[in-house]
């Protein structure tokens, strides 16, 4: 590998001649896969957040090059893949069960392969799990290695001659590629977007910040950018082929390219920072809305804001976690501003936007906050008025420094804290959404719903969902709908005009 050092983390980029080798594995296991009588069919579980989904899409794009169809149902499939999330523990509770559930698949199905991946596959106690109690699951490996599913895959899948009118039995040993690593950048890997709306588009992994309750820094590795070039290139085929809602992705998008290294070499041209990437990508040609996901607090600036504000492409809406209202617990989980500090931010953004929509996280419960810390918590959403909120109750996740912290608050505690926050959200969002009522805007129709009086979704340049009635031939089209009525978490409309 190509390897620069930048401050504290350790960059690199997978050299073109190990994605090529890829590559020809994936024609490789398409050899192999033709003997067999039918055509292969996999089936991929997606947990988590957008970067799971975006991962999710990769690895359907290299088992399309290997010749495996999709398919919706896992007693089908020939390879089940199970992309998970190690965010909090319900999500890895569920992933396990579910991950249980395929013994009966795997006894349906003998010759399938279960593949175990995503950050709980990053995370020692869960691999030690798989490794003694999950025989069922043959291949296990994190996000930095996903790179590398070709050649993982091949060393499980290893088929015999076929005999004639059967699939080939094979011999199987299980695999677990789960040394730590910092990361890499992996350009080139076939991608199978399964939509035609909106679009994932990665911009940077990892992450530098080691919050006290977060995994994700030990999981996905240090902070890496791709090249501006490769973004812009992603960006413009998008546009090209219909997409008209990209979001761009990165475990904290505001420190793209921050004075880090790309090929060994500073960065260079337009696009050396977040802002500067809005604003050349919302030169590329079409019409189509830039969204972007998640920004971290302390590095969200006014040069952020402007440039989303003189960017007409850039959708006024911006996902800014606070995470809790207390400085004393905002030092705890080591997030590197204060109450005040993230107010000051909210007010620059809607000084020079006074139209965006504003959503945010917050965990309730952390390890140490009192009744009076909560409160202050409350006070900041009182203040900041989000458009949304989700909200969350402290999940302590191993090897994290906030799992060590005492505990004194019961769960019951932490319920009735999580209630009195989610009925001042509510209420809040109602009433910004009772605002929307008797308006006609312009909205995307990205979506159709299995509901007939509102038979397609559409979102605002906000983010906001609005339920519309209309026809499915609408998909894809910006159209004016009038708002007709709202509840806390969407509104209701009809259209007003298409063809805009």
């Amino acid at each position: 590998m190509v390897e620069a050092m930048t401050g504290e983390s350790r960059m690199c980029e997978i050299p073109a001649a190990d994605i090529d080798r890829q590559k020809a594995i994936m024609m490789q296991v398409r050899c192999v896969l033709q003997d067999w009588p039918s055509q292969p069919l996999a089936y991929i579980d997606t947990y988590g957040c957008q970067q799971n989904e975006s991962d999710s899409e990769k690895l359907r794009g290299m088992l399309a090059e290997m010749g495996f169809g999709a398919t919706g149902d896992e007693y089908m499939a020939d390879v089940v893949v199970v992309n998970t999330c190690a965010i909090r523990e319900n999500a890895e509770n569920r992933v396990l069960g579910n991950v249980g559930e395929l013994i009966h698949t795997k006894k349906a199905k003998p010759s399938q392969i279960v593949v175990f991946c995503g950050c709980l596959a990053g995370v020692p106690e869960t691999v030690g799990k798989i490794r003694e109690s999950y025989h069922q699951v043959d291949l296990v490996f994190p996000p930095n290695k996903l790179w590398r599913f070709p050649e993982l895959l091949q060393s499980v899948l290893r088929p015999v001659q076929p005999v004639m009118n059967a699939r080939p039995r094979t011999t199987r040993r299980r695999v677990f590629d789960t040394e730590p690593d910092d990361g890499a950048i992996a350009e080139g890997l076939p991608i199978g977007r399964d939509g035609t709306v909106k679009a994932w588009l990665p911009i940077m992994y990892g992450c530098n910040n080691f919050c006290s309750y977060c995994i994700v820094p030990h999981v996905r590795g240090r902070e890496r950018s791709r090249s501006p070039e490769d973004i812009i290139s992603e960006a413009r085929g998008l546009v090209a082929s219909g997409y008209k809602d990209i979001t761009l992705l990165g475990q904290n998008v505001n420190s793209y390219g921050g004075g880090r290294l790309y090929k060994g070499q500073p960065y260079e041209g337009a696009a050396t920072d977040f802002a500067a990437l809005i604003r050349s990508l919302n030169d590329i040609d079409g019409e189509f809305l830039i969204r972007f996901m998640t920004s971290h607090p302390k590095d969200a600036s006014v040069a952020l804001f402007r440039a989303m504000a003189e960017s007409g492409k850039a959708a006024r809406h911006i996902h800014l976690p606070f995470q809790a209202g207390n400085d004393r617990i905002l030092g705890l989980m080591n997030r590197g501003y204060t109450h005040g500090g993230y107010l000051e931010k909210v007010a620059a953004a809607r000084e020079l936007m006074p139209d965006i929509v504003i959503t945010s996280d917050v965990i309730v419960g952390f390890p140490g906050e009192t009744d009076e810390d909560f409160e202050d918590t409350l006070q900041l959403v009182r203040k900041a008025r989000f458009d949304a909120m989700f909200t969350f109750i402290y999940s302590k996740r191993p090897g994290t420094p906030a799992a060590g912290l005492a505990d004194a608050t019961t769960r019951e505690e932490k319920q009735i804290r999580f209630d009195r926050l989610l009925d001042l959200q509510n209420s809040i969002s109602e009433e910004k959404h009772r605002r929307y009522v008797g308006t006609t805007m312009k909205v995307l129709v990205d979506g159709v719903a299995d509901n007939e009086l509102y038979p397609l979704k559409a979102r605002t340049n906000g983010g906001r969902l609005v339920h519309l009635i209309g026809d499915a031939c609408l998909l894809g089209s910006f159209v004016e709908a009038s708002i007709t009525h709202c509840n806390s978490w969407s509104l209701f409309g009809v259209i007003a005009k298409t063809g805009i």
